[in-house]
């Protein structure tokens, strides 16, 4: 049975989910004025093992427990000590509590664990410990503390209804029932709790989706961010993603693909024009791109977004490497670590505009890993289809969107002027191909009614 006593610990940083308080050794040590600090000698034997945890004092903690002191104590606040070295971040002291037999996932009086006071307080080592040790967080690093304060979208998870689930969009995102109907779910791992890059991405993209609103960007409907695992959830679009529509259809006609070129540049030209700042997407390619009941594309996963604020470029915080297709779309100065703005996602849509052409993804021909090297050294994918499938300028746009220097690519409004015009290019010429067939028939039809007469058949023409 867990000791317990009716003392209370109070030097040390607290729990990380308690109230502050006004304590006055806490707001020293928060100061780091910790001159005359000790560990009182008339304190109890067992809320002086919070003490020595606190200071870091190995052997002080060795002699303690093997004078009988139980390693699991609790004071009032169901605090142990594994709480307090968690805090301090104390490494070598947690590794001695877990070895003496401290149980790993204490929760104390405000359901904080060890390894959540460890996050807390950002002590990475001690978290690594934890880990190993089987730890899991129970208590998200988003969580608030006043039931007032939790974000409006927060959807309660029980909500999510997982049965009979599948996985859509390259694995990212999972399909569920909530109130009724079907929805996209992106869970995300446990790691994403204590990896301070992943948890920054996590809320950089919740962030994002509650301010996007347009007919060609996928809904943002809701998140699970106050309990384990968190997710974010968008509306589910049934007819799966524009990768799988083309593994079927392989090439489309002109006016197919101009009519879906005309849906991605309308949703990204919204993001980049985006007010206050801009949105660039950053990973624009075909399993990010959703079809809606209508057939029409919406654009999704802005899990590597970036917001453009004060700055007019952005820059990967480390070098992007080649893991999967998707680095078949990504412009050479995102792959060369420079500095980039919205002209990445012109590059990518240029790539994509021409596998709908082509009926092949970008250089097909080679390794993942070869094609940004490609791209780099300037080569482009080459034109295969026959010209007319190029007609009314799509080449030229194409090569426009990929030049090499970014500053020379249109923007997206610039783009969705030109693919009006080839649009009304192509219908214009459709029309003519139409009228005189439909001449002919009319004609055909008027001189079979009058009994293929020379007489009737001059006379019927004018009426064509």
């Amino acid at each position: 049975m867990e000791a317990k006593s009716t003392g209370r610990f109070t030097l040390g940083k607290q729990s990380s989910l308690a109230p502050d308080r006004d304590d006055g050794e806490l707001q020293a040590l928060r100061s780091g004025d910790l001159d005359g600090l000790q560990v009182p000698e008339e304190v109890d034997a067992n809320i002086r093992l919070m003490y020595l945890a606190n200071e870091g004092d190995l052997a002080g903690i060795e002699e303690t427990l093997a004078s009988g002191v139980d390693v699991n104590f609790r004071d009032i606040d169901d605090r142990t000590a594994l709480h307090v070295a968690a805090c301090q971040g104390f490494a070598d002291v947690v590794q001695l509590l877990l070895d003496s037999g401290a149980q790993v996932d204490p929760e104390d009086r405000w359901g904080s664990t060890p390894l959540a006071d460890a996050v807390h307080y950002k002590n990475h080592e001690v978290i690594k410990l934890f880990e190993k040790h089987g730890a899991k967080l129970r208590v998200t690093p988003m969580r608030v503390e006043n039931a007032r304060e939790v974000p409006e979208y927060e959807i309660d998870p029980s909500e999510l209804d997982f049965t009979n689930s599948v996985n859509i969009t390259k694995g990212t995102f999972i399909i569920a029932k909530w109130r009724g109907i079907q929805v996209a779910v992106k869970k995300f791992s446990d790691d994403v709790m204590t990896d301070e890059d992943k948890l920054r991405a996590f809320r950089d993209e919740l962030a994002l989706l509650q301010q996007i609103r347009h007919p060609n960007v996928v809904q943002f409907l809701g998140a699970v961010t106050q309990s384990s695992p968190m997710m974010i959830v968008t509306e589910y679009l049934r007819k799966g993603d524009l990768r799988a529509y083309l593994n079927r259809k392989r090439t489309l006609r002109p006016s197919s693909a101009v009519l879906f070129a005309l849906d991605i540049a309308r949703g990204m030209n919204y993001l980049h024009e985006h007010k206050p700042e801009a949105i660039i997407h950053r990973d624009l390619e075909p399993s990010n791109i959703l079809r809606d009941d209508s057939g029409h594309l919406k654009v999704a996963d802005f899990g590597v977004s970036k917001l453009l604020k004060v700055a007019k470029t952005v820059k990967e915080e480390r070098p992007l490497t080649c893991l999967d297709t998707a680095c078949r779309y990504v412009a050479p100065e995102v792959f060369l670590n420079e500095e980039y703005d919205t002209k990445v996602d012109v590059f990518s849509f240029a790539l994509i505009l021409q596998e709908m052409i082509e009926g092949c993804p970008p250089f097909s021909y080679k390794q993942d890993n070869e094609v940004p090297k490609a791209y780099v050294s300037k080569q482009r994918p080459p034109f295969r289809a026959p010209p007319k499938q190029y007609g009314h300028g799509l080449k030229e746009l194409i090569e426009h969107c990929w030049s090499e220097n970014p500053a020379d690519r249109p923007t997206f409004r610039e783009i969705i002027d030109r693919l009006s015009k080839i649009q009304n290019h192509i219908a214009q010429k459709r029309r003519w191909k139409v009228t005189p067939l439909k001449c002919f028939q009319n004609f055909e039809a008027i001189w079979k009614k009058d009994g293929g007469s020379t007489r009737s058949s001059r006379s019927s023409t004018t009426n064509l």
